[in-house]
């Protein structure tokens, strides 16, 4: 047992409420945060865990939920930046009101958390951080361009933090995992497939079909591969700044790595994922 603590975001469903339970598990105290706590019905009440509100684009929350965890459990050890905003939409098709959210959510908001969770990690000179990302932060995911792009910001910023922070002891590193039941994303996704004029629907819905023949058929992955590699990246000392996870995540990786440049990649990406002309 510890007596360490992680604050995590976005706990109300999938990967953070894994995570969760997962910290639990292994001895850790948990403030297991959502935006509507008051809906919570499982993790209310476990021993070690603390429910509270926490809306990534309200300061004043974020704030407090860190004032009531280090007030039940002492210092906050590690934070996982877990919430995450989703968009089925091409470019063209997502308006101007959803990218902001999307930006907010998945960008600012991570940063918000970080700007709270920072300062005290300086003055012990210890911590760590896991921003919770997405293949389509490896990739530019076609069909999802602006969240593609919003997590292409967020493992840059990972990646920069990670070399600012490591000299006063803190880790910052990303888990960007591949296709998950869970990263459906559920209410917390905008879908605007069928938007503007028709040949720019037509060209959605080919592109889309296109896609789901390609992907459709394989196993589905076990979204506790992603909790139990957000606990490793917490209390392991050796992990990478990227860790994807999941076989297509990691088969991913392994491709960018393996090509020699990034229009080679670009250029694998479009004979198979584009539909034939025509």
């Amino acid at each position: 047992m510890t007596d360490r603590t992680v604050l995590i975001t976005g706990c109300s469903s999938g990967f953070g409420k894994l995570a969760v339970h997962t910290f639990r598990a292994n001895g850790w105290n948990v403030v297991a945060t959502m935006r509507s706590p008051e809906k919570e019905t499982e993790l209310t009440g476990l021993e070690g865990v603390l429910v509270t509100r926490l809306d990534v684009k309200d300061p004043r929350s974020i704030d407090a939920a860190f004032e009531q965890g280090t007030a039940a459990f002492g210092s906050i050890d590690a934070v996982v930046n877990n919430a995450g905003y989703g968009s089925n939409a091409l470019f063209e098709q997502s308006p101007d009101a959803s990218v902001r959210d999307i930006y907010e959510t998945n960008v600012f908001g991570l940063m918000n958390v970080m700007r709270r969770a920072l300062p005290d990690m300086r003055k012990r000179g210890s911590g760590c951080i896991v921003n919770v990302t997405s293949m389509g932060g490896l990739m530019g995911l076609l069909g999802n361009s602006v969240y593609s792009s919003s997590k292409f910001a967020a493992e840059g910023l990972t990646e920069a933090l990670a070399l600012e922070y490591k000299p006063l002891g803190i880790r910052v590193v990303s888990v960007a995992p591949g296709a998950y039941l869970t990263t459906a994303f559920g209410s917390n996704t905008d879908n605007y497939v069928e938007s503007g004029d028709p040949q720019l629907v037509e060209h959605s819905r080919k592109l889309r079909d296109h896609f789901a023949a390609i992907v459709s058929g394989g196993e589905p992955q076990d979204p506790q591969e992603v909790a139990d590699k957000i606990y490793e990246c917490v209390t392991a000392d050796d992990v990478p700044v990227h860790n994807p996870v999941g076989a297509d995540a990691e088969r991913l990786s392994g491709l960018i790595d393996s090509l020699p440049s990034r229009q080679a990649f670009v250029a694998a990406m479009e004979q198979m994922l584009l539909p034939p002309a025509g």
